[in-house]
């Protein structure tokens, strides 16, 4: 919403009920009507109002928020006394709600235009806000020009006054804005100076008790600045206003709204800075001015240590430094734009407490990988494509701060001597980093996200990556103990694709996973994860996959899952398929099956075993079932271009049968690849062992007749081959391809 410029805006809260807020809300409209002879609006927007308003006002609304928030007509050809309610002082009337059986609510879009509507027709607009500080109200709060605070004498309600003055800071409001009122003051209450003195604020005015004339106001249903204008309870009022138009309510405006000190062409490119100061836009040495003087009043790291790891410290640690930082921005930026000051504020927090620039890319669910290359280069990858960030780092400095933050909790060192690092973040994204010398042009750090709960087989199905009846196929291959590898490029998807298939694995089943850093998500109850450990500052104590794999063969597994094979692991990871470990899975970087087969070998050749090229092979082919082949292609989509079975030996040659394939057919006007998935016709030789265990698959499966077409990631899948149909008699094997 945008008020009327020449509109002031005067929210009235309180940390506590009780405290008079709505007499006193009544009360300073009428008072400041009076004294400037102008017209004011008064609107309840207390969340608890049952109609408090209409009771101290002693009106009955012709219109209340929650009926405008209704309204389906235009509010500018309605005349304004239909939408207001006139009191007989000239005050004009807005109430929350008719009486106790209503409640109000009215969402901040909407309460944003009908203020910005009155704002135009009114120079003073005073909004009970109430002491619930909901979307609506915090709606009100943002726009005001001054917040007036009412507080009483009380240890209690001074107590909660604080918090309500802490809560306000954490969402970046300027101290300045916050006008305390000391209501029900007597000799007996705090002394107003000692209220001052612990809020941290000064006092705007003092309001003295005064019961008696307090309730024959309430009891005429008249503000009592209107039934006892004598009385020293007015006075205090007539105070206050003076106080405050006497050159308070102008300061704030300006506060509220200055004019921009930072062009927007440099605050949208306020990461572009470089390594001197000299050269820095002023928005990235205001930040820099902030966060030096954050770091020299408060102990960060101590901070930070005090919570261990405990959630409701870490957030008020949060939430305190979210007010220094507040509090430093007012002080070395008086004059920057309330949005302006916003971002600044955020965007210290998170690079004092978080991750910097990368806390809205991690919060991102469309981003699934980020690549920083140096301070000034932030890539992305969106729905498959890669991109460049508008965001960056201040420098070189700051980004290896960031990778510091992020490795340090994790029992990892990045330095000189360990210039590069595996680590996974709290949410699972696995991160990799490499700093300088190695990273000639600066910090390297590339971040593979966690999408917690992972992609079902609908959701695969439905993005066009494979059929139902492939997946089925896969289904019945997994549920009954077969050997899978997922073979793929860099990013291809093989993890996910892991992780969908293992959620096939029976619930009775014993499954270790063993990982370099942890992703898989499997649900089962009987499942024990592992993951590796780097080595130590003196390079020992390190644990490998192959170490893992090893220690898991002791641990009675059913299946045992390894998240990557990448070097002499392989060999163990074909030995435990071969002992009587079935259903095991895994993953490795390949480009087609044959390859696969290939990169296997080499694996092997790694584990620094001397043996002969056809005794690996032997082992290959004894112990994998199947390889399933996954591509990211030119368009961004990620498909299952084959599903093969290892088919035995010929010779010193392991064969391969293809069962599914992918077949591209060109591309669609947005540059979409287009093609279909085929049944080769080729009967796995494993089916005839399924079908003498009672497993039925259906002849269709295999069969090459209507091709399922790829469905465009747009658009849910529909194959054309049928489901599976447990009725269909067992298919004896085919003859296998080579």
């Amino acid at each position: 919403m945008a008020i009327n410029p020449n509109c002031n805006l005067i929210a009235v809260v309180g940390g506590k009920g009780g405290v008079g807020k709505s007499v006193f809300a009544a009360n300073f409209a009428c008072t400041l009507m009076a004294e400037l002879r102008s017209q004011v609006l008064l609107i309840d927007a207390d969340a608890k109002s049952v109609g408090d308003q209409n009771v101290i006002m002693g009106i009955k609304p012709q219109k209340t928020l929650k009926e405008l928030a209704n309204f389906q007509g235009s509010l500018n050809s309605q005349p304004m006394n239909s939408l207001v309610t006139m009191h007989p002082s000239g005050l004009a009337y807005l109430g929350a709600v008719r009486g106790p059986e209503e409640s109000l609510n009215i969402s901040e879009d909407l309460l944003g235009k009908l203020l910005e509507f009155f704002s135009r027709a009114f120079k003073y607009v005073v909004v009970d806000v109430g002491t619930d500080i909901g979307p609506a109200q915090m709606a009100v709060l943002q726009e005001a020009t001054a917040i007036m605070i009412v507080t009483t004498p009380e240890v209690l309600v001074v107590t909660q006054t604080q918090r309500l003055i802490n809560e306000l800071l954490s969402a970046t409001f300027p101290r300045d804005m916050f006008q305390l009122v000391v209501n029900k003051a007597s000799p007996a209450g705090l002394a107003p100076q000692s209220i001052s003195n612990q809020l941290q604020l000064p006092f705007l005015g003092v309001i003295p008790q005064d019961e008696a004339t307090t309730m024959m106001a309430l009891q005429k249903y008249t503000p009592f600045v209107l039934t006892a204008p004598k009385a020293p309870l007015t006075a205090a009022y007539y105070d206050i206003v003076r106080k405050l138009s006497g050159g308070v309510l102008q300061r704030l405006k300006t506060l509220a709204r200055p004019k921009p000190v930072v062009p927007a062409s440099e605050s949208s490119s306020a990461g572009a800075a470089t390594s001197t100061s000299s050269s820095m836009d002023p928005r990235t040495l205001t930040k820099i001015r902030v966060h030096n003087e954050l770091i020299r009043t408060v102990d960060l790291k101590k901070l930070l240590l005090d919570t261990k790891s405990d959630e409701n410290k870490e957030k008020e640690v949060r939430e305190k430094t979210k007010r220094e930082i507040t509090l430093i921005v007012d002080r070395e930026a008086p004059d920057l734009p309330r949005e302006e000051r916003s971002k600044i504020i955020k965007e210290v927090l998170e690079e004092a407490l978080g991750l910097g620039p990368l806390e809205d890319l991690l919060a991102d669910p469309a981003v699934s990988e980020i690549m920083v290359n140096g301070y000034k280069k932030i890539f992305l990858e969106k729905s498959g494509k890669v991109q460049l960030s508008p965001v960056t780092f201040t420098s070189n400095d700051h980004l290896r701060r960031i990778i510091e933050r992020i490795v340090t909790p994790l029992g990892r060192q990045i330095n000189d001597s360990n210039p590069y690092v595996d680590a996974r973040l709290k949410d699972g994204s696995r991160v990799n980093a490499v700093i300088e010398p190695l990273a000639i042009d600066g910090p390297a750090l590339t971040i593979r996200k966690f999408k917690k709960g992972g992609i079902n087989a609908e959701k695969y199905i439905e993005y066009g990556s494979i059929t139902k009846s492939m997946m089925d196929f896969l289904r019945i291959c997994v549920e009954n103990g077969l050997n899978v590898v997922i073979s793929g490029g860099t990013g291809s998807g093989k993890t996910s694709l892991l992780n969908m298939l293992s959620s096939y694995i029976p619930s009775n089943e014993r499954v270790i996973t063993v990982e370099d850093a942890a992703e898989l998500q499997l649900q089962q109850e009987h499942v024990v994860r592992l993951e590796t450990r780097p080595p130590s500052m003196e390079g020992s104590n390190a644990v490998t996959i192959r170490d893992l794999i090893k220690n898991a063969l002791r641990m009675r597994p059913d299946r045992i899952i390894v998240g990557e094979c990448r070097d002499g692991a392989a060999l163990d990871m074909l030995q435990a398929m071969n002992t009587g470990h079935d259903g095991s899975m895994t993953t490795t970087h390949a480009n087609s099956p044959r390859e696969c087969l290939a990169r296997l070998e080499t694996l092997c050749l790694m584990s620094g075993m001397d043996l002969p090229i056809r005794a690996i092979r032997e082992q290959i082919s004894g112990a994998v079932n199947l390889i399933v082949q996954i591509s990211r292609l030119s368009d961004g989509s990620r498909k299952v271009l084959s599903i093969t079975e290892v088919a035995g030996m010929q010779g010193d040659i392991v064969t391969l049968a293809e069962i599914f394939r992918f077949k591209e057919t060109g591309y669609d006007k947005n540059r979409r690849i287009q093609g279909v998935f085929q049944a080769t016709g080729t009967i796995p030789s494993f089916i005839q062992k399924l079908s003498d265990k009672g497993v039925v698959i259906p002849r269709e499966i295999f069969s090459n007749e209507g091709a399922a077409k790829a469905p465009t990631p747009s658009g849910p899948a529909k194959p054309a081959m049928p489901s599976l149909t447990p009725k269909m008699p067992g298919i004896p094997p085919a003859k296998k391809s080579g």
